[in-house]
């Protein structure tokens, strides 16, 4: 997401937009009956008013998510064209064990004890634990009312970011240094910093609806937030004993 490559969107259409559509190609020439695509919340947009459905306008919000929308666009004319099924999943994060990218980093400071100025923070946020992500895609394998449709998927309890540290830190079995800091202020040096991105992720908000998963599939997450974290903490604790 930070590559420093003077034209990123041509790079990321190149994985996310044409590598995709090249494989569906393949897959309906070879006679697949059904093609499963992670995309991402990002289509939908980067902040929520009201939690996102499946029949929100997309909105992608940088380049990454411009590459996966446009990699949806061209899977439903390869659905057109061949009469392969398609399936379009958008979660939000992902985290589990061994988690890259900013969950990583969230766990390595809740780890060390570090304070953080997020103790007042009432956003609301929906993430889905890998191991739920993963139960819901072999849902869409074969479930018949899964067929050309989009879908969102969550742990179906979301979380501000000041909770989010909490229970992470529980997991971790650590305290959980916070600092009550308005959430003006947060935003007002992350300017300054030049840090906007990072203060939105973390002080906004993203929701995401999955009633539809829910109604249309018959599908629940298998397992909750703290046991998503619990196995996280596994993972990221056995990975910084070795």
């Amino acid at each position: 997401m930070k590559d420093p490559l003077f034209d990123p969107l041509t790079e990321f259409r190149k994985v996310n937009t044409a590598g995709t559509l090249t494989l569906a190609r393949q897959a309906a020439e070879a006679g697949v009956r059904r093609f499963v695509f992670i995309s991402s919340i990002g289509v939908n947009g980067n902040q929520s008013i009201k939690p996102f459905n499946e029949q929100d306008t997309p909105a992608p919000h940088d380049l990454y998510a411009i590459s996966k929308f446009e990699a949806e666009q061209g899977l439903w004319g390869i659905q057109q064209d061949t009469g392969m099924e398609v399936v379009v999943i958008r979660p939000p994060l992902v985290y589990g064990p061994n988690a890259p990218g900013n969950f990583g980093a969230l766990m390595r400071v809740v780890q060390r004890g570090w304070p953080l100025p997020l103790g007042a923070v009432h956003n609301q946020r929906s993430l889905v634990a890998l191991d739920n992500l993963v139960d819901f895609v072999i849902t869409c394998l074969d479930h018949p009312a899964a067929a050309n449709q989009i879908f969102l998927v969550s742990d179906g309890e979301d979380l501000s970011t000041t909770e989010l540290l909490r229970r992470v830190a529980h997991a971790l079995g650590r305290p959980a240094r916070l600092i009550p800091v308005p959430v003006s202020l947060l935003a007002a040096g992350a300017a300054l910093l030049g840090r906007r991105d990072m203060a939105q992720r973390l002080c906004g908000s993203l929701q995401v609806d999955i009633s539809k998963t829910q109604t249309l599939l018959g599908w629940n997450p298998p397992i909750s937030v703290d046991e998503g974290l619990r196995r996280t903490a596994l993972g990221f604790l056995h990975e910084t004993t070795l």
